[in-house]
């Protein structure tokens, strides 16, 4: 249903800081008509050239980069809000980001809500050239 808004087009780039490339970076909306505290977040998934990124290797901010989470820390965090209108960034730590050239990215994001019994997601692979 909101597959369409998962994966901002043209947003993936590479991270750099201190002038080394630590991974890369994405913007999404959230898969649902209202906004919910990160801890609804249920889970992010990233696959490039169709390999999953570990969990471990995903951070998420819904805060323009003040606040960055891993999932895990997600889990917990009541006092932040990802709103409807607001876009979030999923970032992947990997030496290097992607190398230049064209990739297959597809992101993932699943989220729970209080009278849903089971998570639901939006998805979208978009093919990019760094």
């Amino acid at each position: 249903m909101f597959d369409g808004y998962i994966f901002t087009e043209n947003s993936l780039a590479n991270v750099e800081e201190n002038d080394k490339t630590i991974g890369f970076e994405m913007r999404t909306r959230i898969p649902y008509y209202r906004g919910i505290p990160l801890s609804m977040v249920h889970d992010v998934e990233v696959e490039v050239d169709g390999e999953a990124v570990p969990r471990e290797d995903i951070r998420f901010t819904a805060d323009d980069g003040k606040h960055w989470f891993t999932l895990g820390e997600m889990e917990t965090v009541t006092f932040f809000r990802w709103e409807y209108a607001d876009e979030a960034t999923v970032r992947v730590l990997q030496d290097g980001g992607l190398a230049p050239g064209e990739h297959e990215v597809l992101l993932r994001v699943s989220a729970r809500v209080a009278y849903i019994p089971v998570p639901f997601s939006g998805e979208m692979k978009r093919t990019v050239t760094v």
